[in-house]
């Protein structure tokens, strides 16, 4: 009799099927009796062995889903299996790029500061630097200027005018007195030739949409008190781009000078100069402004932010490439980017620094506590053990500056705000946001696959769709308006960027640098907003007047009829030359007005608007009608105006 030996390196061909051998079902033999199923693979023919048949493994491991169809089910197993990746997971990490040259900065760190408290205390030295030439500079900023005859000059933002939109001035302006024989110095931070109105704006018969500064006249003068050669511009132009287009200001420098009152006008021509092409207004006008010339060269104003630029620049860069402590890379980037955009690059809409720095601490303390949650579950698994300390500067720390420089950087993107009604009305933004969305779902794809290679994809594909529900829950909501600020869309991306690849460096350091542009330059906005809040100054599609009479006399007298208001509205206003001339009341006598037309104004148009109040609070006005000098009145277009 003989025996064969056992191979102890040889295992039983049952035990490796051990999902087959684990079920409790008999696998068919090629000796057995029982019902054979043909395998496509020679080996298993060979040895004798089959899988089970498809039905018998569906049975037993999906029984509960055999009402879904088997198309289904195969797909959704092969999906799982490609979800969980590969087996171990294939953990990414940079490998440096000339080594010796990306490290060497960390050697040296270990060289001459070998223990911690020699390393916290180059760190604080630097923090003390950066600290001490931003404020003194800044305070210089401040400080700086002077015009002889009128003092130390009043910082105002690039938005700031002399007269508010609709009826804001009330009844005959007199809300936004004087109207002449007033002067004030005043100083301007650089880039205000930039700025653009949010929502349309109506000059006259012409309403001024998206993209457009808003500098109303710049032709000359006729007040006798100043030179026929001063520009005479409309009082609601901006302050600071009506002085670029004069040419009192640089716009790359910011600048000072003075501002003096030139009273009624009559007629604002359009003028291109200095890059700014304003608006004509062919009508009178209460309250214009002109410029003390020759004052600028004497102010000594120079706008901080791109002196502070090289500063925060070079000192974070050195930062960066001498710390390898993912904390306090992120941390010391974090606050630095903070202050700068708060302070200078992008501050809000507040001129004094005291109540600015206040403001901006205030916006600190929060945005430090999320910045400690981006950092926890994002950017300390991508920099952690990083060696690549240039890699690491360029994509990453260079990411966070372009996000930083929002205002500067995606400045040429026409989408202002994430919202339905501003995406349809700027020109351009419908493609810019479908060209937006393509990159982000390719990048999406790129970060998906490196998931998957982790083994976390399954992890994060329920993070995001714990977001999405949200999101859906917000867009539900009847009374409020889901609105994506820039600081949302960074934290809601922020998530798949927790890899160590050097694409996930960029696409990390640009959306903290967004998140914090967001917060520093607009606050904690909500989410979820009403329509008024959405809208701001803008229309609102409200209900307009229905003007049912006009009576003209000769070319010096119109008079107009409307139906009483419906609930809610209780009153009419009466806009002539975009200036409240009338306010009419439900109980106050006839629905009616009557416009005279002063004698030495017979030879110029007038321009009409019409709209519901509530108390004091206008609506939206009617587009203007026009009654020109010949006594002739063209109806109101259909459609508000604001």
């Amino acid at each position: 009799m003989s025996s064969r030996e056992s191979d102890p390196h040889e295992s039983d061909p049952l035990q490796e099927q051990e999902p087959w051998a684990d079920s409790g079902l008999e696998l068919s033999t090629a000796d057995s009796t029982d019902l054979h199923i043909e395998s496509p693979a020679e080996s298993d023919v060979e040895t004798g062995r089959f899988p089970l048949p498809v039905w018998m493994r569906e049975s037993s491991k999906t029984f509960h889903w055999k009402w879904v169809p088997l198309p289904v089910r195969t797909m959704a197993r092969s999906f799982s299996t490609w979800s969980k990746g590969p087996h171990p997971p294939q953990i990414q990490s940079i490998k440096p790029l000339f080594p010796f040259i990306q490290e060497a900065p960390l050697k040296l760190v270990d060289r001459f500061l070998p223990k911690r408290k020699h390393k916290a205390g180059a760190l604080a030295a630097l923090y003390a630097g950066w600290i001490l030439t931003f404020t003194l500079i800044l305070h210089h900023s401040a400080s700086s200027g002077n015009i002889e005859g009128y003092g130390q000059p009043s910082p105002i933002w690039c938005g700031a005018n002399l007269w508010s939109g609709g009826n804001s001035c009330e009844l005959g302006g007199n809300k936004c007195r004087p109207f002449d024989n007033a002067v004030f110095a005043f100083s301007c931070p650089a880039d205000c030739a930039r700025l653009k109105i949010q929502n349309p704006y109506a000059v006259g018969d012409q309403e001024i949409v998206y993209n457009h500064p808003l500098v109303i006249g710049g032709g000359e003068g006729s007040s006798p008190s100043h030179a026929a050669a001063d520009p005479i511009y409309r009082a609601d132009s901006f302050i600071c781009q009506a002085a670029v287009h004069a040419g009192v200001i640089s716009d790359s420098k910011g600048g000072c000078g003075v501002v003096s009152l030139t009273g009624k006008q009559r007629g604002f021509p359009s003028v291109a100069r200095n890059g700014i092409r304003s608006i004509e207004f062919d009508a009178e006008f209460p309250k214009s402004f002109t410029f003390k010339s020759g004052v600028s060269s004497e102010c000594g104003y120079s706008d901080p932010r791109w002196s502070l630029l090289g500063v925060t620049v070079t000192f974070t860069t050195i930062l960066s490439v001498f710390t390898s402590s993912p904390a306090a890379f992120f941390g010391s980037i974090f606050t630095m980017l903070f202050f700068h955009v708060g302070l200078v690059s992008d501050p809000p809409n507040i001129s004094d620094y005291p109540s600015l720095t206040s403001l901006i601490i205030g916006r600190f303390l929060p945005a430090a506590f999320v910045g400690y949650v981006i950092y926890r579950f994002c950017v300390r698994r991508q920099l952690a053990g990083l060696t690549a300390q240039f890699e690491k500067t360029i994509l990453w720390l260079g990411g966070a500056w372009v996000g930083s420089l929002n205002n500067y950087t995606f400045d040429l993107i026409p989408i202002q705000r994430l919202t339905p009604h501003d995406i349809q009305a700027q020109p351009g933004a419908i493609l810019a946001l479908c060209i937006i969305v393509i990159t982000i779902f390719f990048i999406a794809l790129g970060q998906i696959w490196y998931l998957r290679l982790e083994g976390r994809f399954l992890r994060y594909l329920a993070v995001y769709a714990i977001m999405g529900a949200f999101l859906i829950i917000c867009v539900a909501q009847p009374t409020l308006n889901l609105r994506i600020h820039h600081y949302i869309l960074a934290l809601l991306l922020l998530p798949g960027t927790a890899i160590q690849t050097r694409p996930s460096l960029l696409y990390q350091g640009i959306l903290v640098g967004l998140f914090i542009n967001g917060i520093a330059r607009w606050g904690f906005d909500s989410i979820l907003q009403t329509s008024a809040a959405l809208l701001g100054d803008g229309q609102t599609n409200s209900l307009l007047p229905n003007i049912t009479a006009v009576v003209t006399g000769a070319v010096n007298n119109i008079t107009f009829g409307w139906m009483v208001p419906p609930e809610p509205y209780d009153g009419v206003s009466i806009l002539v030359n975009d200036v409240e001339r009338h306010r009419w009341y439900r109980g106050e006598g006839a629905p009616v007005y009557r416009w005279r037309r002063d004698d030495n104004r017979t030879e110029v148009k007038e321009y009409f608007r019409f709209g519901y109040m509530i108390g004091s609070a206008a609506a939206d006005y009617s587009k203007a009608g026009i009654w020109d000098a010949t006594g002739n009145w063209t109806e109101m277009p259909p459609g508000p105006s604001r």
